[in-house]
């Protein structure tokens, strides 16, 4: 690999599709997407040979917040079906790996009908417990420790730990879940991938492992929603078992990595905005809903998604016409932090307000399903943290994951005042 240049990049050095590029210092990252919003907010960018997968045609990029969710909310035209990731992927892996991501209406609206159906009013208050439990169990877990890598113990199971509750999966096979979403989201980070084989490996054996509980379900129904998603019927139609496959493998990849990565962030930039920490601490009940807001703004843990122009179309902005086939890649990074829409946007700030961001996408059908009970999840866990460890900081610089999908962190070292279990009940 190329040595990443210390030289400060021009609009003509920008390389989205470059390694190199996503090695570079974060600041750097976002000095080069404001300089694209400013100079040259549509570019085209070749695509990267990746092992087997030859080079595709290159995609043009959406980096202004209007233009974001002008393509989000017409997806009749910026279609999802031929792939949500960069690369051209075979149909059947876009589906595996992508479930309704990667899928257009009419198959894309009966597939969330069908899912909206196992959250009853009575599997939702249940859920709500699980959220509340959950995080109680896993600061517990560390609370009499002084410290921890809050990644790994903490950020990372309690969605993971939810999701297995929920699904009925025995929390012996959490840490088997959690290792093959690590596989599919890691990239080619040399910690969880050596190869595209091994990224991919991690997706099936999600996929598989959820066919073969849907399929124990259709036979044995438990009080779970594996087994309402395998009984419900749209128009007489149930789910299959490769289904429910792919929505489980976008639930342990959307619905774990937004929340686990946006605690992670959370907790990070608290930590390095001590005023921040302080206006929150002071009225956790007035301040937290706008705290998960713009650490969810801030974090931004899906970076993008692409989509595929069906018909000609110009963007209201005028800033680009496209021609049917063209990739267009949606960067919600580069939205968040549009100057033309919040104001100071490179400051972190629990107050801003209005906070309409795309952290969980720009709206229309493909519109995070779980945005609400990530909220939720966040909003507790660090309610309940800084309840029982209030003086719980970051320390040292985070481990990032090398991706330009997943804005993750690996490691996160923590210290606090231990506390015995009475403290933590």
């Amino acid at each position: 690999m190329s040595q990443v240049s210390d030289a400060p990049l021009t609009v003509d050095d920008i390389d989205l599709s470059s390694i190199e590029f996503w090695l570079r210092p974060e600041s750097e990252r976002e000095a080069a997407f404001a300089l694209l919003r400013a100079e040259r907010p549509v570019p085209f960018h070749a695509e990267l040979e990746f092992e087997s997968i030859p080079p595709g045609p290159g995609y043009y990029s959406l980096t202004k917040f209007d233009d974001v969710m002008f393509a989000s909310r017409h997806a009749d035209i910026f279609s999802s079906g031929r792939g949500s990731q960069i690369a051209d992927m075979p149909d059947e892996l876009n589906e595996m790996l992508g479930s309704m991501i990667n899928m257009d209406s009419p198959r894309h609206t009966k597939l969330r009908l069908i899912v909206n159906k196992g959250f009853t009013p009575r599997m939702v208050a249940r859920i709500e417990e699980y959220v509340h439990d959950i995080a109680r169990e896993c600061v517990s877990q560390i609370a009499d420790k002084g410290s921890c890598d809050f990644v790994t113990e903490v950020a990372a199971p309690m969605p993971l730990r939810i999701i297995c509750d929920m699904m009925g999966i025995p929390r012996s096979d959490a840490a088997y879940i959690l290792e093959q979403t690590n596989h599919l989201l890691g990239g080619l980070d040399p910690e969880y991938n050596q190869s595209l084989t091994e990224l991919l490996a991690g997706g099936w054996n999600i996929f598989d492992y959820a066919q073969k509980l849907g399929a124990e379900r259709l036979k044995d129904p438990k009080d779970d929603i594996t087994t309402t998603l395998m009984h419900a019927e749209v128009d007489g139609q149930r789910l299959t078992a490769a289904e429910l496959g792919s929505f489980f493998v976008l639930l342990c990849t959307a619905g774990n990595e937004t929340t686990r990565n946006a605690l992670s962030h959370g907790l990070l930039e608290l930590t390095r905005h001590p005023e921040q920490r302080r206006l929150l601490l002071e009225d956790p009940e007035a301040r937290m809903a706008g705290a998960v807001e713009e650490i969810v703004r801030w974090s931004t843990p899906v970076i993008h998604f692409r989509r595929t122009v069906t018909q000609p179309v110009e963007l209201p902005s005028g800033r680009h016409s496209f021609v049917e086939g063209d990739k267009v890649v949606l960067w919600y990074n580069s939205a968040n932090r549009d100057e033309d829409v919040f104001e100071r946007p490179q400051e972190f700030d629990i107050t801003r307000s209005p906070n309409e961001h795309v952290g969980f996408g720009g709206g229309g059908p493909h519109f995070c399903l779980g945005a609400n009970l990530a909220r939720r999840e966040i909003r507790v866990l660090l309610a309940e943290l800084y309840r029982v460890l209030p003086d719980i900081e970051a320390v040292g610089e985070p481990a990032m994951l090398q991706s330009n999908f997943i804005h993750g962190v690996k490691h996160l070292q923590a210290e606090f005042t231990p506390v015995g279990p009475s403290a933590a009940d």
